[in-house]
């Protein structure tokens, strides 16, 4: 035999407050201690346990004050835009491209792709196979590092 149990709040129909104490006691956010993790226990510990898991308290990661941020470009993309870069930062000089990758905004060169026009390419880095396959073909890297 199931008995039907009255809810808790039909009791307090009527009573104004609700079993609250006086009518200002539950007023506002202040009364509910804030918004968010307000109330974390920073200080007194009551709930600091259970946010420890959570990136809450203290500092992560770092930040290099000497960072250099490096913007890479691959042979493969050079050999396929070479007619479309900007005239100011390409010219053809007999057999060769003459390629200033920092004014194209690239300050490293990668080797993936092959090499099938002749270069003299200006960059500040580039990886040893880049300049292997680039030498290979008869051009060269003039690495300059003063930018």
């Amino acid at each position: 035999m199931t008995i039907n149990k009255r809810k808790k709040f039909s009791r307090y129909r009527g009573s104004m407050t609700h079993g609250g104490g006086s009518k200002k006691k539950r007023r506002g956010a202040g009364n509910r201690g804030g918004r968010g993790m307000a109330g974390s226990g920073k200080r007194a510990d009551s709930k600091k346990p259970s946010i420890w898991n959570q990136k809450y308290f203290g500092k992560f990661g770092f930040v290099s004050k000497n960072a250099r941020k490096i913007t890479t470009i691959d042979i493969d993309y050079l050999e396929e835009n070479i007619n479309k870069l900007p005239q100011d930062a390409v010219s053809k000089e007999n057999e060769f491209f003459s390629v200033d990758l920092e004014k194209l905004g690239f300050n490293k060169l990668l080797s993936n792709g092959n090499v099938k026009n002749k270069y003299k390419i200006k960059v500040p880095y580039a990886s040893k196979k880049a300049i292997e396959k680039i030498k290979n073909n008869g051009g060269e890297v003039i690495l300059d590092k003063t930018g």
